[in-house]
């Protein structure tokens, strides 16, 4: 049997029939170059925090890490960009095969999610718990995917300056697992050469250095925050759903500062994210017997989940089992469900999808 491919796990190139005969789809995703070619990390790589192990960089090892990881990650395979897909976990007589959380994140369209603001935070908090548990489950293809979308998230929060925070977590949480993998290599079953997840590792690295550096630019003078009146900086403050959140924005201005440190601002959030019956559990009371709202907040976000608030979601169809992005305006200007639905009231099975509820959506 040929071989479709130069990794003998992955599905192999795709192709599509023209008038001239089949032909290889072109790869919409551009290879991961910039990595050791912008900054060379010439610094030994701490493999844990008790800094028991060391791998130095020597010249010959570091070539042969590249040399592996381009011949790894070359433009045979293709970004898909489509809309919905079927989600079938066993086989029947008209659907034969299952969909894994790789063949959903290969073929579902993140590319351009990431370019949605509205999508943007669900993509990457989706990344961020694939980083946690479920790195190793992604085949050679979905992998390579995935560290293409990130470069490209990560090229686009260096270019726009926008969430540094959100994707500073989002590395963490992947450095922290690479180190792993890389540590307990022969424990763990990892998909292509270790002197591919030695140069990843290099890669998320060097990101985080370029984070680091980030600088904002300095305002002109234009409008500013300190413009607008106490009222309306008061109702942006409310309407922010995290606590860091609030706290990065009192550190702009005294007056915001102020704004930032109400009880009752506080308050609100506990009661958004969390039950009566919790925060009663956990009561912190100042020296004259207030409650302090600021430091509950943060103390019951180690012991429960917050919610979640995303401006777009993935949605799942009970009716017909597919899991699809599905674009509001299109659907208020022309009807469109996201996917060809057979269902009498479309709308009644869509159910929305958390990144959390993605991942279990494919657990077998």
């Amino acid at each position: 049997m040929p071989f479709l491919g130069q990794d003998w796990r992955s599905p192999g190139w795709s192709w599509i029939k023209t008038e001239d005969g089949w032909k290889r789809c072109e790869s919409w995703s551009k290879e991961l170059e910039r990595e050791n070619n912008q900054h060379n990390i010439n610094h030994g790589i701490i493999l844990n925090s008790e800094n028991e192990e060391i791998f130095n960089n020597e010249e010959h090892a570091s070539k042969k890490r590249k040399k592996d990881h381009f011949r790894n990650d070359t433009n045979t395979q293709c970004f898909y960009r489509e809309k919905w897909i079927y989600v079938h976990k066993e086989s029947t007589r008209e659907r034969h095969g299952y969909c894994t959380l790789g063949e959903a994140f290969n073929r579902l369209d993140f590319l351009s999610a990431i370019q949605d603001v509205r999508r943007f935070n669900y993509v990457v908090r989706l990344l961020q718990l694939i980083a946690k548990s479920q790195l190793t489950s992604l085949s050679g293809v979905a992998q390579k995917n995935y560290f293409s979308i990130l470069d490209k998230i990560v090229q686009k929060v260096l270019h726009d300056q926008q969430n540094p925070r959100l994707i500073k977590g989002l590395l963490q949480d992947l450095s922290s697992t690479l180190c792993v993998l890389i540590r307990g290599v022969g424990k763990s079953v990892l998909v292509g050469n270790i002197n591919v997840w030695v140069c990843r590792l290099e890669t998320v690295l060097t990101w985080q250095q370029q984070l680091q550096n980030l600088q904002m630019p300095q305002v002109g003078h234009s409008l500013t925050l300190s413009d607008l009146p106490l009222h309306t900086l008061n109702n942006i403050l409310y309407r922010l759903s995290d606590g860091w959140d609030i706290v990065t924005l009192g550190q702009v201005t005294p007056t915001l500062y102020m704004l930032s440190e109400d009880r009752r601002l506080w308050k609100t959030l506990c009661q958004y994210h969390f039950a009566e019956k919790q925060f009663c559990r956990h009561l912190i009371l100042s020296e004259n017997g207030h409650i302090e709202w600021k430091l509950m907040y943060f103390a019951l976000q180690k012991y429960y989940p917050t919610k979640e608030q995303y401006g777009d979601t993935l949605h799942f169809c009970r009716h017909c089992s597919i899991l699809f992005w599905k674009d509001c305006r299109l659907a208020l200007l022309l009807k469109d469900s996201g996917h060809p639905c057979t269902a009498a009231d479309p709308d009644s099975c869509f159910l929305p999808v958390s990144p959390q509820h993605f991942i279990d959506l494919f657990k077998f």
